[in-house]
């Protein structure tokens, strides 16, 4: 890690790696010896289309992912696929089921609600410290949809739920960070810019059966349909983002896949785990059967100790500590780009503000 770089904990926009960022630098002045940069080419043109060509088919080395999913790339964030998925498979006098495990599903919920008709299959509120261990399905649920990862309150999914109907996944805050789970899925989207690139763009991967049941009186750009009919090229698609996914990828599949990520994050994980079961000032939110990999949410013993911990955070180079503002506390996000080394500093640091020696 370069020294003049701070440990940035943010949950999103979040942390990339290194080897990622030098070679999109280099080719924003010039992409693979085209003598033009990736930000100035067109879409159409030739070098792009090998762009687009060589992100899917990485995307579906690594994510293991067959010819019966379509991997899209639509130009906007997560939240939008909240409204866009029930536009699709929501139709009049159906019923879809939504799984409420925090902040972000609840948002999910209210924009179906818009819709049609929503079932709430199951919730881990008011506390949300836990994915909810029993459900109850509605009669015949058009899709169920969950939240893999709620990075609010640090919850994560040990595994999808066992659902009687096509399953919808917002993986955003976990996408490629452990093994793809695909089996059962209808739909998974997930920002970019927390695991896979910049903000501005998210990817889906979806079965195409299910995707053809999607509504066909909605705008082209509404319809899943088109993204996979014309390979994520109706309009000019986010050319920069597609590439620097691209490039992420590339560097996981460097690091050994999907299943080295698993058990990096989750060696990282532990370190700070571990660290808040044992000690007397710091408590972690989430019970440990529902630990996320990807953002570990802590209180401390008062609001003084944790102004006092995130200003010497700051000072240290540690940035972007600060729990949500819906919750408060601390969060640390330790997507796969972060270091393990970021994640013993901050341990360090944390033994030393409840000692008083910091």
């Amino acid at each position: 890690m370069s020294p003049k770089r701070k440990l940035n904990f943010s949950s999103g926009p979040a942390a990339l790696p290194e080897d990622v960022l030098r070679n999109a630098q280099a080719a924003l002045l010039d992409l693979d010896g085209s003598g033009i940069g990736i930000l100035e080419h067109s879409h159409r043109g030739k070098e792009f289309g090998r762009v687009l060509e060589r992100t899917e088919s990485l995307i579906r080395e690594v994510g293991n992912i067959g010819s019966d999913y379509a991997v899209l790339f639509v130009t906007a964030g997560a939240t939008h696929h909240f409204a866009m998925v029930p536009q699709n498979f929501l139709g009049a006098g159906e019923t879809a089921d939504y799984c409420d495990t925090g902040i972000w599903s609840g948002k999910a919920i209210e924009e179906a609600r818009r819709v049609g008709s929503v079932h709430v299959a199951c919730t881990s509120g008011p506390a949300y410290d836990a994915t909810p261990v029993h459900q109850s399905w509605s009669a015949a649920p058009r899709y169920v949809h969950y939240t893999s990862n709620e990075t609010i309150y640090g919850t994560q999914w040990a595994a999808p739920p066992r659902a009687p109907a096509p399953l919808v996944c917002d993986a955003s805050s976990d996408i490629f960070s452990r093994p793809l789970s695909l089996d059962g899925h209808g739909l998974i989207y997930a920002g970019a810019q927390k695991n896979l690139g910049p903000s501005g763009i998210s990817l889906v991967i979806a079965r195409k059966d299910f995707i053809a049941t999607g509504s066909k009186d909605l705008p082209p750009l509404s319809q899943y349909r088109t993204y996979a009919d014309e390979k994520s090229m109706h309009n000019t698609p986010n050319t920069f983002g597609v590439y620097v996914i691209g490039e992420v990828v590339a560097w996981i599949k460097a690091q050994g896949g999907l299943a080295v990520m698993g058990e990096r994050n989750a060696a990282k994980a532990k370190i700070l785990y571990d660290f808040l079961d044992r000690s007397n000032a710091w408590k972690g939110h989430a019970q440990p059967h529902s630990r996320s990999i990807m953002n570990i949410t802590f209180r401390g013993a008062t609001k003084e100790l944790e102004e006092t911990m995130l200003a010497l955070a700051e000072e240290r180079g540690l940035s972007g500590l600060r729990g949500h503002r819906s919750v408060g506390g601390l969060r640390a996000s330790i997507y796969n780009a972060f270091p393990a080394e970021g994640v013993h500093r901050l341990v360090e640091l944390l033994d030393e503000v409840e000692r008083g020696r910091a």
